[in-house]
């Protein structure tokens, strides 16, 4: 699979919401801003040389908390060249409580949110001259039926003329109408998959995988060539030809709150895999800064 040359143009797609970050008892929280494709955007930029444009692609509104937004993205380095604006629709909300051992808890308002908006009347120029498109199943499942399949299809052109796709599953299911209706897309999209990257307990929950082995089996099945499989603090698995003796994949000194981990681990692995490292420094680079992550609170840790 042969990477653009010269300096790429990232897009990552999807939804950012509002995040509310409890405290420890509950009754106070600090506002922020984040979603999975968002963390990946910004830990993909902190990790690429900066000739590369990382741009984010979604729908926010008009109102203050939007304009915050925008403003936190572009602070971080993430283009908002490609953020569309709707006048009358807000971000989602979510808010996160985490337990001692730094397990989250996610509570979200988003059944209306501007990201649902995204390429209204199959309109998908905003991904025109990129060279790389990221997104994730969250990206999928607030799309209509309509506009997905007709995302599908638009991928599928852009593959063609040789641009790159990059897909993690993230199943959620409440977004999801059924769960034949998430296998399907999500399926489709790995059987499109330039660089996938799933995580084992998705794949497991969503496909009813009975093991590992059945997982790495079934995205094998479907073309899938290049990537990894994240495991958590097992470290990944590799989808192509790896030797993983060269990687060490130490656990983490402290798990304070793994949100992010897995948008974390793609951000790494795609700045280090699309800069031209190895399969197997893309999986130590991810692995490392996913590592760093889970020891802060927040889906996004300060730059240094």
């Amino acid at each position: 699979m042969p990477i653009p040359q010269g300096p790429l143009k990232i897009a990552c797609v999807g939804e950012a919401m509002i995040e509310l970050l409890l405290n420890s008892d509950g009754t106070a929280a600090s506002v922020g801003y984040a979603g999975d494709t968002l963390n990946t955007a910004i830990y993909l930029r902190r990790q690429i040389a900066a000739e590369n444009e990382v741009a984010f692609v979604s729908c926010i509104g008009a109102d203050p908390f939007s304009e915050r937004m925008a403003h936190f993205i572009e602070s971080q380095g993430v283009s908002t060249r490609s953020l569309a604006r709707i006048n009358d629709r807000l971000p989602g909300l979510y808010s996160i409580s985490t337990d001692e051992n730094g397990e989250r808890s996610f509570f979200y308002w988003r059944e209306n949110s501007a990201a649902r908006q995204m390429f209204a009347g199959r309109d998908f120029s905003t991904l025109e001259n990129y060279d790389v498109i990221y997104l994730s199943g969250i990206s999928l499942a607030i799309l209509p039926e309509d506009i997905r399949e007709a995302l599908f299809l638009w991928i599928e052109r852009f593959r063609e003329a040789g641009g790159l796709f990059s897909f993690d599953s993230n199943y959620r299911p409440r977004l999801w109408g059924s769960q034949d209706a998430a296998r399907k897309a999500v399926a489709r999209a790995w059987r499109m998959a330039d660089i996938a990257l799933p995580s084992i307990d998705d794949e497991m929950v969503l496909f009813e995988d009975k093991s590992e082995t059945q997982t790495l089996e079934r995205l094998r099945s479907y073309g899938v060539r290049s990537g990894a499989l994240k495991r958590g603090p097992l470290g990944p698995a590799p989808l192509g030809e790896a030797d993983i003796s060269k990687c060490v994949f130490k656990p983490a000194k402290s798990v304070v709150d793994t949100t992010a981990a897995g948008d974390s681990f793609n951000g790494g692995f795609l700045g280090a895999f699309l800069s031209g490292a190895s399969l197997e420094a893309a999986m130590q680079a991810g692995h490392d800064l996913a590592s760093r992550v889970v020891g802060h609170r927040g889906a996004i840790i300060p730059k240094d």
